[in-house]
């Protein structure tokens, strides 16, 4: 199975400017994650979703809980 990482600045969401917005492939959940943390300690404040090819999403709040995250701030 294989994961994508879409990822975009947060303003950009509200704008609908996807010429800011960027995805990534991997062939497992561990690379996937891995690189979602990454994107979130480098830039908070993007937006993060990975994707499987089944169509499954993990964002916001569940994404960052999944990656240790204890709190927002």
């Amino acid at each position: 199975m294989t994961y994508r990482v879409f990822y975009r600045d947060a303003l950009a969401v509200f704008r609908s400017d996807n010429d800011r917005a960027g995805a990534e492939q991997f062939d497992t959940e561990h690379e996937a994650f891995n690189r979602a943390r990454q994107i979130l300690d480098q830039d908070f404040s993007r937006v993060v979703v990975i994707r499987d090819d089944a169509g499954n999403e993990l964002s916001g709040v569940r994404l960052q809980l999944r990656l240790g995250y204890c709190c927002i701030e």
